[in-house]
C-alpha cells in the first residue's frame, strides 16, 4: 500500500514539474524571441548610424541607434494616428504593394500582426475555441474560430484554423459550417498551451454542455 501511495506521488510530483516546466517555457521562449527580433532591429539601426554620426561628432556614441530606433517608431505612430499621415502612408502602401513579391509578404505579415493584436478589422485573430472533426470522422481536435462568413443564401458559416503541434505557427484553414463545429469553454491561451505541450497540458474536464449540434442527415435508403 505504502509502495503505491509513493509510486502516485512520484508520478504526481512529476506532472507538477513537467506542467512547470513547460509553461515555463511557453512564457520564456516567445519573450526571448520578442526580445531577440527587438534587439536585431536596434543593433542594425544602431550600425546604419554611426559612420553618420561618426563623422559628424568625431566618434562613435554607442546605443544611439537604440535611442533613435524608439523615436521612429513613435512619430511613424504618431503619423499614422493622424488623418492627414494616415493618408499619405495608405498611399505609400498602395505604391509599395504594387511589387509582386513584396506585395505578398507585406500584406500577409501586417493582416497577421493587426489580427494578432486586435486592431484589424476583424479584431482578434482567435475568437473562440472549438472542436472539429479533423483529419477525418470521429477524430477531434482544436480549432480557432478566425472569422464569420455567410453563403449565397444566408447560412452562416466560420473561417477556422487549425493548428499542428507542437508549432502552432502552421496548421490547415479551413472553412465551415455551424453543425461541423463544437464550442467549447476552453480560453485560447489553454488551447495554445495544449497544442505546444501537445495535450500534455490540457484543462481537467472540457466543457461542451449546452451546445447544441446537428446532427448529419440520414441518407436514404438504397432502393
Amino acid at each position: 500500500m505504502k509502495r503505491e501511495e509513493s509510486e502516485s506521488f512520484g508520478h504526481r510530483l512529476l506532472r507538477i514539474i513537467r506542467n512547470h516546466f513547460l509553461s515555463g517555457i511557453l512564457v520564456v521562449v516567445p519573450l526571448v524571441a520578442t526580445i531577440a527580433v527587438l534587439a536585431w532591429f536596434f543593433i542594425t539601426i544602431d550600425d546604419l548610424l554611426q559612420p553618420l554620426i561618426e563623422r559628424i561628432v568625431g566618434h562613435r556614441i554607442t546605443g544611439v541607434g537604440f535611442g533613435i530606433a524608439l523615436v521612429l517608431i513613435y512619430v511613424t505612430g504618431a503619423v499614422a494616428s493622424n488623418f492627414f499621415g494616415h493618408r499619405i502612408i495608405r498611399f505609400s502602401e498602395s505604391l509599395a504593394t504594387r511589387i509582386p513579391i513584396f506585395r505578398q509578404i507585406y500584406t500577409g505579415f501586417k493582416q497577421v500582426l493587426e489580427g494578432l493584436s486586435g486592431t484589424g478589422v476583424n479584431k482578434a485573430a482567435f475568437r473562440e475555441v472549438i472542436l472539429v472533426e479533423f483529419p477525418r470522422e470521429g477524430m477531434r481536435t482544436v480549432a480557432f474560430i478566425t472569422n464569420e462568413l455567410t453563403d449565397e443564401t444566408g447560412k452562416k458559416m466560420f473561417a477556422i484554423f487549425v493548428p499542428t503541434a507542437p508549432v502552432p505557427t502552421s496548421g490547415y484553414f479551413e472553412i465551415v459550417t455551424e453543425d461541423m463545429i463544437t464550442r467549447t469553454d476552453i480560453s485560447v491561451d489553454e488551447a495554445m498551451k495544449m497544442v505546444i505541450s501537445s495535450g500534455m497540458i490540457s484543462p481537467a474536464q472540457i466543457d461542451t454542455s449546452g451546445v447544441v449540434k446537428s446532427k448529419p442527415a440520414t441518407p436514404p435508403p438504397k432502393s
